[in-house]
């Protein structure tokens, strides 16, 4: 069995695996390359491979770099079905068309220059109705249900807690009487993210292949975060600008519709404070949050039950049309500006950019990851002239950065999530990351996991031999076993940590509320179910 990587291999975008069995040949994600010119232009080459040798194709989750180049695969021969989750397929069927809309939107800008300047014109990566045609061969599974998409071959979608519907898939094939086992990762999520639950535990694998965007940082706290955007919020308004927030469409924006919305119930917000979400992609993901209610996590369900909407507040208002959307940049007052693209590479975040980077009464305020070469990532490294639409802008609003809305696990995220594996893989492989990131979670691996790391290269083509194992049902028997283990020990674990803050929260509020005398015996007791938790 071989593994080819086509993309995600020593950068944060393309995300594109081909497997090759003995008996068929498929693809795990196959996504748009974004940023540095050389690696963007990759998605107006051919494919490395005949798109129509693939059986079939698994796609993660729906962001674009996953999922981005999956219309053009399937105009250029590539007739397989696509296995997914129901809420990606539902993402899916607004991000791929509106990916093919900003297409077609940015080669007719860029042609009507070329064509002045009498230079050849370009033709859109592909378009809305290729995006469209593509989504007949979606084909939808639940979480944690196997399926056989060939034979000797079985897969299992697992929440990966990063965005609606994303999974980590676990793979089996069966070849010469032996079965191997891989892992994909796709996007790893965090512990206690907003609105979804966390990333599942995978029990097993001969091979993991794993994300690797923040294996060398460490984010801030959810309650951090909030204290932060607070904070942007006001210094904005106390200088009359604009809050600009450049967002990706699906999750990010709706974490920060729900801590806003968490804001002005705790009676933080300023009065009268508008919100806009300038997205019509976003827009529609969040008509997708609010009926997907079983991917919830339990304090979402928690406000739910309470008839409190985490995506409904006062003063909150949503830009539909591009008429809607040019209105904002007429407005005289202090507004927050939520818009994609999330990169600023497109859509109608660019158009409030060139209207605030040069207010100094203004702030750019970046909540997700900037792929090195966008135009994000040179705001953010403090360029003071940027070029938007084909016009010079000088950097004078205030620029800053929230991490703590990264979707994606951080290095301890990582590797608290490897370090809960029963049965550790024989290699793994880091992609999905910039260079100095995957170095460092690298090393750190081998170091606390003791398993071989490789960091493979463009169209890396990497062998993978038969582990000496026998062949089993896959999700059963020793899977199954591994796995209840490893549900067991979370639950401890999680038992242990939520008792820990408990009497951490409780000793404060004693000392504040009780005599000595009364405190005293409290801390006795709390020492006495800490000694029965431990046995």
């Amino acid at each position: 069995m071989n593994i080819i990587f086509c993309g995600g291999a020593r950068t944060v975008t393309g995300s594109f695996f081909v497997i090759e069995t003995d008996t068929c040949r498929f693809a795990v994600d196959c996504g748009l390359f974004q940023g540095k010119k050389e690696i963007a232009e990759r998605n107006y080459q051919p494919f490395r491979m005949e798109p129509s040798s693939l059986d079939f194709l698994i796609l993660t989750h729906a962001h674009i770099d996953h999922s981005g180049l999956i219309p053009k695969l399937c105009t250029q021969g590539f007739k397989g079905p696509i296995y997914c989750t129901y809420a990606t397929t539902d993402l899916a069927s607004i991000m791929l068309p509106d990916s093919g809309f900003i297409q077609e939107n940015e080669v007719e800008r860029k042609n009507r220059k070329l064509g002045r300047a009498g230079q050849p014109l370009l033709t859109p990566i592909y378009t809305v109705e290729d995006a469209q045609r593509c989504l007949e061969q979606f084909e939808s599974y639940p979480y944690d249900e196997v399926f056989c998409p060939a034979p000797g071959v079985n897969v299992r979608l697992r929440d990966a807690g990063h965005i609606l519907g994303s999974a980590i898939v676990e793979i089996w094939v069966d070849e010469a009487d032996q079965q191997t086992k891989l892992v994909f990762s796709g996007d790893l999520g965090n512990d206690g993210q907003r609105i979804i639950k966390d990333p599942a535990i995978i029990e097993s694998a001969d091979y993991l292949i794993i994300e690797s965007t923040y294996g060398n940082r460490l984010h801030q706290a959810n309650t951090s975060r909030m204290d932060q955007l607070l904070e942007a919020i006001n210094l904005t308004r106390e200088k009359g600008g604009n809050l600009v927030i450049p967002s990706f469409a699906v999750e990010r924006t709706q974490d920060l519709i729900y801590d806003l919305n968490l804001l002005n119930k705790q009676g933080k917000m300023p009065a009268g404070q508008k919100i806009f979400i300038d997205s019509p992609l976003a827009i529609a993901a969040t008509e997708i949050f609010k009926r997907s209610d079983e991917f919830y996590d339990s304090d979402t369900r928690e406000l739910l039950k309470k008839g409190n909407d985490p995506f409904r507040m006062p003063n909150l208002e949503f830009s539909r049309t591009r008429e809607d959307s040019m209105k904002l940049n007429e407005l005289n007052t202090s507004n927050i500006i939520i818009s994609a693209s999330g990169m600023c590479d497109a859509g109608r975040i660019k158009h409030h950019l060139k209207h605030n980077l040069h207010r100094p009464d203004s702030t750019i305020l970046f909540v997700g990851y900037q792929a090195a070469g966008t135009l994000g990532r040179r705001i953010l490294e403090g360029e003071k002239l940027v070029t938007i639409h084909g016009e010079k802008v000088a950097v004078k609003a205030d620029i800053a950065q929230i991490d703590g809305y990264s979707a994606h696990a951080d290095q301890a995220g990582i590797m608290s999530w490897l370090k809960r594996f029963t049965t550790v893989p024989k290699k793994i492989f880091l992609v999905h990351g910039e260079e100095p990131s995957m170095m460092a979670l690298a090393d750190l691996i081998e170091d606390e996991i003791k398993v071989p790391t490789e960091i493979p290269d463009w169209m890396d083509r990497v062998k993978l031999d038969h582990p000496a194992r026998p062949r089993t049902k896959p999700g059963s028997n020793g899977d199954q076993k591994a796995e209840e283990k490893a549900v067991m020990n979370e639950m401890a674990l999680r038992a242990e940590e939520a008792y820990l803050e408990f009497r951490i929260k409780a000793n404060r509020r004693f000392q504040e509320y009780w005599n000595a005398e009364e405190y005293e015996k409290i801390i006795e007791a709390l020492s006495e179910a800490e000694k029965s938790l431990k046995k």
